[in-house]
This record gives C-alpha cells, sequence and structure tokens, in this order.
C-alpha cells in the first residue's frame, strides 16, 4: 500500500465544553454533548522517496525534512513532524487539508488529529478501534504536540454521531444519543452555523481558566458546574426531541463559557447575537472555544430570516447536515 487517507469529521459542542478540560475534569469529572456534521478534517500518506516532504494546505505551507528531523519538535508544521515522531513511515508526503473554515471552533484541530493517527496507523499495516484513534489523537495533540486542551474533539472525530461523553480523567465514558429520525431533519433544518472568521482563542485562555479554577475563583467554578449540568440536559432534551429546551440550554450554556473569561465574547459575536435575537432564535451559542470563530444558533421555524441577518452582519453560513460516522482510513 503506497498511498492511504483518512477522513474525520468535526463537531457541533451541543453543551458541556470547558469541563472536558484539567483540571476540573480529572477532579469533578465533565460531560459534552457533540454532534459530528459532514466537514471533514483530511490527511494522506505516500509512502515513498528519501524525505519528509509535508503539507498543510489550510496553512498554505509546506516543508522538506530530511528523515532524521522528524524528531525536531520545533520544527515548521509542528503537528504533522509530532505525528510522524509518534507513528514512523519512513520517506512519504504528508497532507493535510480540511473542509472547515480556519479557526472556525469546529474541533478541526481535534479531528486532524484522528485523521493523522488513522492513516499514519494503516501506513504502517497497523489497525485501531475508534476509541484506540481517539486515545492516541489526544495523546498526539497534548503530549507530542504539546497543545494544551480538552478531550471531546477527538473523540467526537473518531465515533461520530451525537454522543454523550463523560470525562474522569483518565477514564472516558461514551453513551450514544439516539435521535427520533423526524426530529433529526427538524433539527439541523433549524440550525444557522456561522463563521466569521478565525478565533482569536489561545492557549493563554485555557491557563487563565485552569488557573482561576485552581486558586478557588467561585465565578469560574460555579459556571463549569453549569456548563457541566447544562450537557446533562441537552443529552435528555434530544433524546426527548424537546427543540424549546434544545435552544434554552443552547443559551445557557453560552451565558455560562463567557463567565469564564471575559474574552469568550468578542464584539462581534454580541452583534450576531442580537441581530440573532432579533429575528426570534431559540437559542445559540460559540461553536467551540470562543473569541470568534463560529456560532450556531436555533431558529424557532423558518430559518430564512435568521440566515439572511447572519449575511447581513457579514458573516457566512456553514452548511449543517449530521455526520453518524466517525473516522475512515482507505
Amino acid at each position: 500500500m503506497t498511498r492511504v487517507e483518512a477522513a474525520a469529521p468535526v463537531r457541533l459542542d451541543f453543551a458541556g465544553g470547558w469541563t472536558d478540560v484539567p483540571p476540573f475534569s480529572a477532579r469533578e469529572g465533565g460531560v459534552v454533548v457533540t454532534a459530528s456534521i459532514a466537514l471533514h478534517a483530511r490527511a494522506i500518506v505516500q509512502l515513498g522517496g528519501e524525505m519528509l516532504h509535508l503539507v498543510a494546505e489550510d496553512l498554505d505551507d509546506a516543508v522538506d525534512l530530511a528523515l532524521d528531523r522528524a524528531v525536531d519538535a520545533g520544527a515548521r508544521l509542528a503537528l504533522l513532524t509530532a505525528a510522524l515522531r509518534m507513528l514512523p513511515v519512513g520517506a512519504c508526503r504528508l497532507t493535510t487539508r480540511s473542509d472547515a473554515p480556519p479557526g472556525s471552533g469546529l474541533g478541526s484541530s481535534g479531528a486532524l488529529d484522528v485523521a493523522l493517527v488513522a492513516a499514519l496507523t494503516l501506513a504502517r499495516g497497523e489497525s485501531l478501534d475508534p476509541l484506540a484513534v481517539a486515545a492516541r489523537g489526544c495523546y498526539l495533540e497534548s503530549v507530542e504536540a504539546r497543545i494544551p486542551g480538552g478531550r471531546q474533539d477527538q473523540y467526537a472525530a473518531a465515533l461520530g454521531g451525537f454522543r454523550c461523553f463523560r470525562f474522569d480523567d483518565p477514564a472516558v465514558a461514551v453513551e450514544p444519543i439516539v435521535l427520533d429520525r423526524v426530529f433529526a431533519a427538524e433539527l439541523e433544518r433549524r440550525l444557522v452555523l456561522c463563521y466569521m472568521g478565525a478565533s482569536r482563542f489561545s492557549g493563554t485562555t485555557i491557563v487563565r481558566v485552569a488557573d482561576a479554577y485552581q486558586r478557588g475563583d467561585r465565578r469560574v467554578a460555579s459556571a463549569l458546574h453549569d456548563l457541566r449540568e447544562s450537557a446533562c440536559l441537552m443529552a435528555e432534551a434530544l433524546r426527548a426531541a424537546d427543540l424549546a429546551q434544545v435552544g434554552r440550554l443552547l443559551r445557557r450554556n453560552w451565558v455560562a463559557q463567557q463567565s469564564l473569561d471575559a474574552g469568550m465574547c468578542t464584539p462581534e459575536m454580541a452583534r450576531l447575537e442580537r441581530a440573532m435575537d432579533d429575528v426570534g432564535v431559540l437559542g445559540g451559542k460559540a461553536a467551540g472555544s470562543g473569541a470568534g470563530g463560529s456560532m450556531f444558533f436555533l431558529t424557532a421555524d423558518d430559518p430564512a430570516p435568521a440566515v439572511a441577518a447572519a449575511r447581513n452582519a457579514g458573516v457566512t453560513v456553514l452548511p449543517v447536515q449530521w455526520e453518524p460516522r466517525g473516522v475512515r482510513a482507505w
């Protein structure tokens, strides 16, 4: 086998994001509800040649490395070099791309972790089950690439579908959320996903939130508890096909998330939220960590007014289509 490709879906985080991030997830346990959508991160491995040719199409960047440079943690395209340190395949061309725009907050980095692990594992003639791919994807990002964060993105990308994840570090429990078919279609139709440009979120935000929680900041601790409770209630609302409750919980989650750090909601996000409230959405929140990227909103019925409001606000409306499958490699 000289060419291997893998694709892993990104996700919408319906509730509970940030509770999967240490130290909260280790001390008290986090709960996150996600749904995978049909935008994918992709990794392509072409074996052969005399060196490593790395291409990140989304970053418009490429670098050639001698084989012994794959261990250089300071190299450009650090995630790709980290993946090759963890799962070496010899000389190759490794190409990555994503259907989701950069900094969208849709978990594309975690999906790319998973796609890289799946592609390189298959290129080595090995196999892993989806949970193992997710775990190795988390290791790739947090340990090999030294990027702080939670684990929901990798597990959502590996497994696909609607899921409720319970993180009690190091354990992860996975509960599928089975939706009524008609409700799933209606939820898909009524969601408006808005991309407003790359998020200004950074690892320093995670450090600030973690430090505040560790020193006993009551506001941050209360927000994390509320996020976890919102996720538990969101799983129930989705199973009960309760659109009104889903909307309320999206709004509740976003209020709690903004309590974690002053930079969560940018002025652009606040303006978009006001425009969506003016057309009567049931609720909405940031996709992912916040500070820009994307927001998604649940409309009361006809999504057309919300789509028009989003475009009038100068943002890009992205497609929402549920993806029941997780990572695939071939």
